[in-house]
């Protein structure tokens, strides 16, 4: 009988354009969230640890037993440059799956953020390398090299899935997952979004001390005043 495979990849997928990522090159997260009807953000556990935060691209997902980093050292085999590395470890906080030395050939390799729902270590030679990380924490203690694990398949971080391919915007609020399928209509919205942000930071700017549509809704019959 034979032995399972050590590695599954899956060595090419469809990203967006470079037109399509652009469109969300300065837009904040909440932004993007606001713009794909209010949802699409990983868990606030998976957050920031790095100095750097902000980054846009495409998703190179992989998904490794939980003490084991065989399988995100062998997906920058298959990077290309602007991917985010998505790790996914089930969560998992027993063993760090990234550390500066693996992201520093991460970074070699073109690829800008590194996103995982385990846990870092080596935060001081990460922050050195540069590109944003996120995680759930730190661990110094170390993985193993052996597998198995998948590369370039829909893993799924914090209930939140993320295929491979699909665009992902982070700064310092947090991540959002926009599937690779809606990324042309969320960046039409997008451009909506902005128009109205603008104008409401305009409005607070003026002096404005509560939003002009509140009237509306303190004078609705739904509302129930007992003084």
């Amino acid at each position: 009988m034979a032995e399972p495979a050590q590695l599954k990849i899956r060595r090419d997928f469809p990203r967006p354009s470079r037109a399509e990522i652009e469109a969300f090159a300065k837009a904040p997260t909440g932004w993007v969230v606001d713009a794909q009807g209010r949802r699409g953000a990983l868990p606030h556990w998976i957050r920031p640890l790095t100095t750097a935060t902000r980054f846009v691209g495409p998703a190179l997902t992989v998904r490794s037993r939980p003490v084991d980093n065989l399988a995100p050292y062998a997906a920058l085999k298959f990077a290309k440059p602007g991917d985010v590395l998505v790790t996914a470890v089930d969560g998992s906080d027993t063993a760090s799956i990234l550390g500066d030395v693996l992201l520093g050939m991460a970074k070699n390799a073109g690829i800008v953020a590194a996103v995982t729902d385990g846990v870092v270590r080596d935060i001081q030679g990460i922050n050195k390398v540069g590109i944003p990380t996120f995680a759930r924490g730190l661990s110094p203690n170390s993985p193993f090299k052996d597998g198995p694990g998948e590369i370039g398949f829909t893993v799924t971080l914090g209930a939140v899935p993320i295929a491979a391919g699909d665009l992902l915007v982070g700064d310092i609020d947090g991540i959002v997952v926009v599937p690779r399928a809606a990324v042309a209509t969320v960046a039409a919205e997008l451009r909506a979004i902005e128009e109205k942000e603008r104008g409401m930071d305009a409005a607070v700017a003026s002096g404005r001390k509560y939003p002009a549509w509140l009237d509306a809704v303190l004078e609705s019959p739904r509302i129930e005043y007992v003084d």
